[in-house]
């Protein structure tokens, strides 16, 4: 089968085409032909080896994984003999969770993963631009102990996990504001948020507004710039991890009624068939800047890379009808 690989840390110009055997399901396993995946900011630390934390889960010199791609959209085509929740034909979409590998033409995975039935009003593409984002942001928000009717800012609210937070706040009864650049202001308000802030003319924490959670999606705030901007007992969400970051949080515990929410989303196959009922009763939908085709992935890479994507960046491995 053709995928994409990269042997070395660097720039879009280290990911190349090759060819490798195509996998075969274990007992427990499916085999899905893929028709779309993605490319996240995830996919862009792990391909630049950056930070350096990156490179404990990806290879400390050279990736351990040479194939990228963290969901994905598709239809099983084979199934292990103790196979019982999918079936051939299956159309699914799912997340490879903190492995990868889904710039491939075909991916095996255990029955029991990230892994649920396609929405029907969703394509392959907006269906593989889903779990990342949105389990990222439901996760987190969940994490944060949002209630009904708490105020909730979210920072870089036009991202991917920023789009599927603020559509999931304002499901969830938050009075949402959300900071963006002056771009994406119409995109924001259109997603639900109540408020929108545009960072470029607004400093949301001068305003003498108070938030019960801050919601930084995309790691260009920081605790002890927000910390006067949430109330009481308020929370700082992050999805940044750093060693800073690990010790404010620590100090907090002992210092603060405010305290620091971060760390790595758990993936949860209940919450990815919970997102999907959202989006086929149209409570849901995934943002999708652009669209690339399998060549292209190189140029999708460069795109993500300059950090001002709207929503995800699909990648069209096979077309819907083939």
């Amino acid at each position: 089968m053709n995928v994409i690989v990269y042997t070395q840390y660097g720039p879009p110009e280290v990911l190349h085409p090759a060819e490798v055997a195509k996998p075969v399901p274990d007992n427990n396993e499916v085999l899905v032909a893929l028709y779309a995946t993605t490319v996240t900011s995830g996919d862009i630390h792990l391909r630049k080896g950056e930070p350096l934390l990156a490179r404990l889960f990806a290879g400390p010199l050279t990736p351990r994984n040479p194939v990228l791609g963290h969901e994905f959209a598709g239809v099983i085509e084979a199934t292990g003999k103790q196979v019982t929740l999918f079936s051939r034909g299956d159309r699914v979409f799912g997340s490879t969770n903190l492995a990868s590998g889904a710039y491939a033409e075909y991916l095996c995975l255990p029955q029991d993963g990230i892994l649920a039935r396609k929405p029907e009003n969703l394509s392959f593409e907006d269906a593989a631009a889903v779990p990342v984002g949105a389990l990222t942001a439901l996760y987190f928000l969940r994490k944060s102990n949002l209630q009904h009717g708490h105020k909730v800012l979210i920072y870089g609210a036009s991202g991917s996990v920023g789009t599927f937070a603020v559509q999931l706040a304002s499901h969830f009864g938050a009075h949402v504001t959300g900071v963006c650049s002056t771009a994406n202001i119409t995109l924001v308000k259109s997603l639900g948020a109540d408020r929108v802030i545009d960072y470029t003319r607004e400093n949301f924490g001068k305003n003498d507004e108070n938030y019960d959670i801050i919601f930084d999606t995309v790691g260009k705030t920081s605790f002890s710039r927000c910390k006067n901007a949430l109330i009481a007992n308020g929370r700082y969400v992050t999805t940044a991890v750093s060693l800073t970051l690990l010790v404010e949080k620590l100090f907090t515990l002992i210092s603060s009624s405010r305290k620091l929410v971060m760390g790595i989303a758990a993936q949860k196959t209940e919450d990815l068939d919970f997102l999907k009922v959202l989006i086929e009763a149209g409570k849901l939908k995934p943002v999708i800047d652009r669209h690339y085709a399998w060549g292209e992935i190189t140029a999708a890479h460069r795109y993500v890379e300059q950090g001002h994507k709207k929503g995800n960046v699909a990648i069209q491995i096979k077309a819907e009808d083939a």
